[in-house]
C-alpha cells in the first residue's frame, strides 16, 4: 500500500479535530470536514468500532478522499457503561458537556449516594477508523482507564476531560497540558496501532 499523503479528518469536533491533526505524521495533508460543510452521518452502529467506520465511509464517500474517523467515549462501569457510544449525545442537541457532565453526576447519585468517596471506574475508549469510499482500509481501538473526579477540574481538553482522572495520575485530562494528554490518552493509544496503515 502506498504511503497515504492527503487525508480527511471525518470529525466536526474541533477539540477532536486538533489532536488527530497533532498525532498524524506531518508528511500527511490533513484536510477538515468544515471545510466541506459536510454534515456528520447518522451513527447508528452499536459499537465505537462501527460508527467510526460509518463516519469515515460517509465522509470519504462524499469527498473521494481517504478518511480517518474516531468515534470516542466515556464508559462508566458502575452505569452500565454509559454513556459509553452515547458520549456526546448526553450534551443535547448542541453537544453541551457542561449539561453531559451534569448528567453524568446526576445518573451517578441515582446509583450511589455516597459516590464521591469511591473510585468510580471509568474508562475513555477511542475507535479509529481508516476507509476508502466503501472499503475499509483499518479499525483499532485504543482505551485509557481511570476513574471520575468528584468534580470538574481544568479547562484544557474538550467534552469529559475535566471529570476523567487517568489511572496512576492526580490530575484530571482537563487540568493536564494537550502536549501532556496526547502521550497517554486513548487516542494516542490507538494511534499507536493505526500509524502503521498510514
Amino acid at each position: 500500500m502506498k504511503k497515504i499523503s492527503k487525508l480527511l479528518i471525518g470529525t466536526n469536533n474541533k477539540g477532536k479535530y486538533r489532536e488527530i491533526k497533532d498525532l498524524l505524521p506531518k508528511y500527511i495533508k490533513t484536510y477538515s470536514t468544515s471545510k466541506f460543510k459536510l454534515k456528520s452521518p447518522t451513527e447508528d452502529g452499536l459499537t465505537f468500532t462501527e460508527n467510526s467506520i460509518i463516519k469515515s465511509k460517509h465522509f470519504s464517500k462524499k469527498t473521494k478522499l481517504i478518511c480517518l474517523a474516531d468515534d470516542s467515549g466515556l464508559e462508566i462501569d458502575i452505569l452500565d457503561k454509559s454513556p459509553g457510544i452515547y458520549s456526546a449525545r448526553w450534551g443535547g442537541k448542541k453537544g453541551n458537556f457542561k449539561k453531559a457532565i451534569n448528567r453524568v453526576y446526576r445518573e451517578l447519585s441515582k446509583k450511589d449516594k455516597n459516590w464521591k468517596h469511591k473510585k468510580i471506574k471509568a474508562r475513555f475508549i477511542c475507535a479509529l477508523s481508516i476507509c476508502y469510499l466503501d472499503k475499509k482500509i483499518a479499525s483499532v481501538l485504543g482505551k485509557v482507564e481511570g476513574h471520575i473526579s468528584e468534580k470538574p477540574k481544568g479547562k484544557n481538553g474538550f467534552g469529559y476531560d475535566p471529570i476523567f482522572v487517568p489511572k496512576n495520575k492526580r490530575k484530571t485530562f482537563g487540568e493536564m497540558s494537550s502536549s501532556h494528554k496526547y502521550k497517554i490518552d486513548h487516542r494516542f493509544i490507538a494511534f499507536k496501532k493505526i500509524k502503521k496503515f498510514l
